[in-house]
């Protein structure tokens, strides 16, 4: 007990002749125990937030590493699957497969000399009409009159 309420005690005690009766005493609140509770109390909140604070930080960055984890091993396949189509599309490309593709599957052969005509500018002694023709590809008396191409 405080020292204040065993004084009002021994002062009461004395009053009634040392016969306790069934009188209720008056306490008055202490404030500076009631302020330093408050205190206590505000300053435990203000840790636990803090505290949870913390927690919630952590776990967020758990999360985020994780799914960063997740990232990187979809790239890496990715990448994977690029280089993959990467050799595909080459192999796809390459001449060699695309002439035995040719003429295995179409029936192509390479053509004759008698199919082959080759254009005047890319003939020796050629006069190189082409380079004067008009971009048209008209096809007709006119145009042949003019040196440009068509049927001849």
């Amino acid at each position: 007990m405080s020292p204040r309420a065993e004084r009002s005690r021994s002062v009461w005690a004395r009053e009634s002749g040392g016969s306790q009766q069934a009188a209720r005493f008056h306490r008055e609140s202490d404030r500076r125990r009631l302020r330093a509770m408050a205190t206590a109390l505000g300053c435990a909140g203000l840790l636990v937030a803090l505290v949870l604070g913390v927690v919630g930080l952590r776990v967020q960055q758990v999360r985020m590493s994780y799914r960063l984890d997740g990232l990187r091993v979809a790239r890496a396949e990715l990448e994977e699957a690029r280089s993959r189509l990467r050799v595909e599309l080459a192999t796809l490309r390459s001449l060699a497969r695309i002439d035995g593709k040719a003429r295995a599957e179409l029936g192509m052969v390479p053509p004759g000399r008698e199919q082959v005509q080759l254009a005047r500018e890319f003939v020796r002694g050629g006069d190189g009409v082409a380079g004067r023709a008009p971009l048209t590809a008209s096809v007709g008396p006119e145009a042949a009159r003019e040196g440009g191409p068509g049927i001849r």
